[in-house]
């Protein structure tokens, strides 16, 4: 059974960024534990490794002592949010993407513009709230319906999630310009989400089993793994190893392998030494992807 990892799978930059953050504050801190609003990504497992070292994950940060460190995760959060923290003399630690920023910057160039601003992501995700807390009076989409259903507008401004699906914004878009003459649109797109994605199609068109490995809470996840079953009914959504049923791979001859951008080298790790002992029926390595495996598949 031959093992394609995508090239890209795990964690993107982003992510990587605010982890080593978070690692960073604990080293430092003076009490030995750091707090964060929310979790700071969306992967169950990589959350408890954090917690292991002292993080805690909080949603009301009113019970939190004075001078301590607050983490603000990845996905942002809005204004009123950070003035808060201040007022209560948190030590602020900003893990916001930087792209995430970017996409809060242009929703609020829009309004100064005099564009209503239209954000196109999952209105419960905290980084669409983080976005809508930029702008005063917020439109959200997460479906065509919706899109279907706004009242008419003589102008209209667009960003999206960094991790929407870029069918869906396509999709949306062409909706959109047929209800709106002067339109203004931010792709806001992550790069990082559209590469995993045209990875994962490609990649699940070439292979008789594809896993897809990651938070189950994990947006990005989440829709690499519809892409890609979209292609490949043999598709699977796995948070860990221990999901993994090896029935799904019964006269398989080749699987393939990606993870969203909140999952840690480490899961995709266990991941694939797990297939590779059913695959040769013998012990766990333990120690990493073996050689026999290929991480080097690109979309053409």
């Amino acid at each position: 059974m031959e093992i394609v990892v995508a090239k890209s799978a795990g964690f993107c930059w982003g992510v990587k960024r605010a982890v080593k953050m978070a690692v960073e504050s604990l080293k430092t801190s003076k009490s030995g534990k750091v707090f964060c609003l929310g979790e700071l990504i969306h992967n169950r497992l990589e959350i408890e490794r954090l917690k292991s070292m002292g993080m805690v994950f909080v949603e009301d940060f009113e019970k939190i002592p004075e001078g301590e460190s607050i983490i603000i995760r990845s996905h942002g959060v809005a204004p009123s949010v950070i003035e808060n923290l201040k007022k209560k003399k948190l030590k602020i630690v900003d893990a916001t993407c930087p792209f995430v920023k970017d996409v809060h910057e242009k929703a609020m160039k829009l309004e100064r513009e005099n564009y209503p601003v239209l954000i196109l992501g999952n209105p419960n995700h905290p980084e669409v709230k983080g976005i809508a807390g930029h702008v005063k009076n917020p439109l959200i989409a997460s479906t065509l319906s919706e899109i279907e259903k706004l009242p008419s507008f003589s102008r209209l401004g667009v960003v999206c999630q960094t991790t929407l699906n870029i069918n869906f914004f396509k999709e949306a878009i062409s909706t959109l310009l047929l209800k709106v003459k002067d339109i203004k649109i931010y792709n806001t797109i992550c790069n990082a989400t559209y590469i995993r994605q045209k990875e994962a199609k490609e990649l699940a068109k070439n292979v008789d089993v594809m896993l897809i490995v990651g938070g189950k809470n994990s947006s990005n996840t989440t829709k690499l793994y519809q892409i890609s079953k979209t292609v490949n009914e043999n598709s699977f959504h796995v948070e860990s190893e221990e999901e993994i049923d090896k029935d799904w791979f019964k006269n398989a001859k080749k699987v393939g392998i990606t993870a969203g951008a909140s999952t840690p080298q480490w899961v995709i790790e266990k991941v694939v030494n797990y297939l590779l002992d059913i695959a040769e029926g013998g012990e766990l390595s333990g120690r990493g992807i073996r050689k026999t495996v290929r991480r080097e598949f690109q979309p053409a």
